[in-house]
């Protein structure tokens, strides 16, 4: 059984016997509702008590929504639950991760630009402070990947960069941010996205690193947050093969799981190998690469059995529960491995003061809202002073000045909303309108009604009678459920693509993946702002123009590790 005595509880003698009193009291439905972490409930669509006395859920993640609201239904789940309730959100860039109004303070690689641990540290505590306005609890967050594949299309900026120490350096003080707001850290994704270049969301996607590799680089950063008492960690549908074949010689590839349902990387590395006693969560169980593994009704307990503490959200709920039940009735799952998992949930809501010795909530939300987005907006503009950085202006192009340059022409790229639970919005709009204030003539490229001359038939001297200096700005966010982060030029002619840039001065401006040099490797001048959020368009407009110097470092190598892209 799970010693509460030990790290990361360090429970009393009296708050353990609490915890035991409790689970040898619970009903069988009272122990499998906590087993389960489900999705944020609406007010306007469900009835919150019913749901709450049904269920009986351990957590639940809320996506973001207006603030008032979020507070009022998460206020309203808690006094419904018999059992204080874990709250849970993607808090990776900032407070707008569970709320509208939240700031969005930027992507964990652009507090690595910085260099700054300090940076990291405010994006745990301003997303944790506005997280616990609304009655949050818990962040699932940091995200310790490593980005050692330019190609995976769903970690990049929202990882630390290449470098382990960095992630280790940045991750401890993101994690401290958080604590010091009464958020609960959650570490993702065990164990270790940013190898494959696939998308979990989409396929069993696979950590090909050997054992020696993993342990040197991921296992290194899981074995310094554990050792540093971290609570509780987020596993995903990502296999790891040599680790199974280590702990289980001779086993055969299809018996290979995602570490989400395997008892080799999760009983076997993390708890045996890394010695984690804590709280172990799945990434959400809708995802392909978790259902790939298993039919369903065998999966969910084969989770259980694997070491898995909580299940993250549901297909259909009632045909999961019911899985679960029979599981526990005809044997499948062992009462003892329930009682084990449901005494880490319930020890785990102590030591982190979700709830008391009396099974109350500990922590409610303040009784008056309090973003304070005016000062968390300034962290913001410091931040995005620190970390815009210059990749190369080849033939010094730098600074823009109306003077040098009266007319642009401005390409957007991306600036879409396609693709799974993004963290930003559009910018095109706001760097044209900075633009225009600073005195530059701006014509944008209308990539939804083609000019057939400009299209087929235009020359060099054709565009100079037009502008003179055509500016790309890519804000091609990384997001769940696509399969490239890749710059995607119109189809037709490649329209939109710099044909001119050795003749007319081009710059190109990323205000999301870092990789796009792999893609136009012989332009002059390249940045990378990292986010699209206000502060560093702000930020990246300031130094194009000269106002303010580039200090930002590179977390990650943005040539891609070719010859040309240095060029």
């Amino acid at each position: 059984m799970v010693d509460l005595r030990k790290k990361p509880y360090y429970l009393t003698d009296e708050q353990i016997s609490f915890v035991e009193r409790q689970v040898s009291e619970m009903s069988v439905e009272d122990k499998i509702g906590q087993l389960f972490f489900v999705i944020g409930q609406d007010e306007d669509q469900v009835n919150l008590e019913a749901f709450c006395k049904k269920y009986r859920p351990g957590g639940i993640m809320y996506r973001p929504d207006a603030a008032e609201k979020i507070k009022r239904e998460i206020g309203a789940m808690q006094k419904y639950s018999k059992i204080p309730m874990f709250v849970a959100a993607n808090l990776e860039a900032g407070g707008n991760g569970i709320v509208n109004e939240g700031t969005r303070l930027g992507m964990p690689m652009e507090m690595a630009a910085t260099d700054d641990p300090q940076a990291a540290y405010q994006l745990g505590a301003v997303a944790g402070y506005e997280a616990h306005q609304v009655g949050c609890n818990m962040s699932f967050a940091p995200i310790v990947d490593i980005d050692n594949n330019f190609r995976n299309p769903i970690m990049n900026v929202r990882t630390f960069g290449s470098d382990k120490n960095r992630v280790i350096k940045m991750s401890d003080a993101q994690v401290k941010g958080l604590n010091d707001n009464q958020i609960i850290p959650v570490i993702k994704h065990f164990p270790g996205d940013g190898v494959d270049e696939r998308d979990q969301h989409l396929v069993s996607s696979v950590n090909s690193l050997s054992a020696d590799e993993w342990m040197n680089s991921y296992g290194q950063i899981y074995h310094h947050l554990i050792e540093g008492g971290i609570p509780s960690v987020m596993i995903a549908h990502i296999m790891q093969p040599a680790w199974e074949r280590k702990l289980q010689p001779g086993i055969e590839d299809k018996d290979l799981r995602p570490a989400s349902s395997s008892q080799n990387l999760i009983n076997g590395l993390l708890r045996k190998v890394l010695h984690f006693n804590g709280l172990a969560i799945t990434d959400a169980t809708p995802m392909i690469g978790y259902n790939a593994a298993l039919p369903r009704e065998e999966l969910l307990p084969a989770t259980i059995n694997a070491g898995i503490d909580m299940i993250l959200f549901n297909k259909n709920i009632d045909e999961d529960y019911e899985y679960v039940r029979q599981a526990v009735a005809n044997g499948t799952i062992s009462m003892a491995r329930i009682d084990e998992a449901v005494t880490r949930i319930l020890g785990t809501k102590l030591s982190q003061k979700v709830m008391n010795l009396a099974g109350e909530l500990a922590s409610p939300a303040p009784a008056v809202l309090d973003l304070k987005r005016e000062e968390h907006e300034k962290i913001a503009d410091k931040i995005a002073t620190k970390a815009v950085t210059l990749v190369k202006d080849r033939d010094h192009l730098l600074p823009l000045t109306p003077e040098k340059y009266p007319r642009i022409r401005l390409y957007v790229l991306g600036d879409t909303d396609d693709g799974g639970f993004k963290e930003g919005g559009q910018v095109k709009d706001e760097f044209k309108k900075r633009l225009e204030a600073a005195g530059f003539e701006v014509s944008l490229y209308d990539r939804k009604h083609l000019d057939f001359h400009e299209t087929f038939e235009e020359g060099v001297a054709d565009v100079k009678k037009k502008f003179d200096l055509a500016l790309y700005v890519a804000n091609v966010e990384t997001a769940s459920n696509q399969t490239t982060t890749r710059l995607d030029w119109i189809h037709l002619m490649a329209a939109d693509a710099p044909w001119f840039m050795k003749s007319i001065p081009t710059v190109f401006v990323s205000t999301a993946n870092p990789y796009h040099l792999f893609d136009i490797p012989n332009v002059s001048t390249f940045i990378n702002g990292y986010t699209g959020n206000r502060a560093t368009i702000d930020a990246i407009m300031r130094k194009l123009t000269g106002k303010e110097a580039f200090v930002g470092k590179s977390p990650i190598d943005p040539f891609c590790g070719r010859f040309d892209t240095r060029l």
